[in-house]
């Protein structure tokens, strides 16, 4: 799955549920009334399908995305598998939307009311992908390179 694919599954994921939260879920007291729909963070994995997470007014859920074109057969709604996303295990579960096909998800939050508002629920989904994928962290520059730069002077203020 390429990026561009990966963005417009995201897209629909979100439109979808979207949907859903202002049909079946309108008025319902488990939905936090400050929270809106949001697909965060969702890129191409090696697995060929996209992760991401899926934030509504009643859940947080760490969501894969499979490639439309991938032959597999998708996981049935309500079965389980394990999926491995940096260095965690994650027991996925299917879910199928008609609007979007097959989908996999695994609940991060739920209900949401301890989030204050929508910036605060949005870092935390941000948050816990940059812990999933360590290679989105800044790199920690060696003690040698370090020590390369000070004796260098590379690391001096120019002030």
């Amino acid at each position: 799955m390429t990026a561009a694919e990966a963005d417009r599954r995201a897209r629909a994921l979100a439109a979808r549920f979207a949907h859903i939260a202002a049909t079946r879920m309108a008025g319902v007291a488990l939905c936090h009334p400050r929270l809106q729909v949001a697909a965060v963070g969702f890129r191409p994995d090696a697995a060929g399908g996209a992760w991401g997470v899926l934030l509504t007014p009643w859940f947080m859920n760490l969501a894969w995305l499979p490639d439309e074109g991938d032959p597999s057969p998708p996981l049935a709604p309500g079965a389980t598998r394990k999926r491995v996303l940096g260095t965690e295990c994650f027991e996925m579960t299917g879910a199928h939307e008609d609007a979007i096909g097959a989908f996999e998800a695994c609940s991060l939050f739920s209900p949401m009311h301890d989030f204050a508002d929508q910036a605060a629920a949005l870092a935390t989904a941000a948050a816990a992908l940059q812990h999933l994928r360590p290679e989105t962290l800044a790199p920690i520059p060696s003690p040698l390179a370090t020590r390369r730069r000070l004796l260098l002077g590379l690391g001096r203020s120019t002030a």
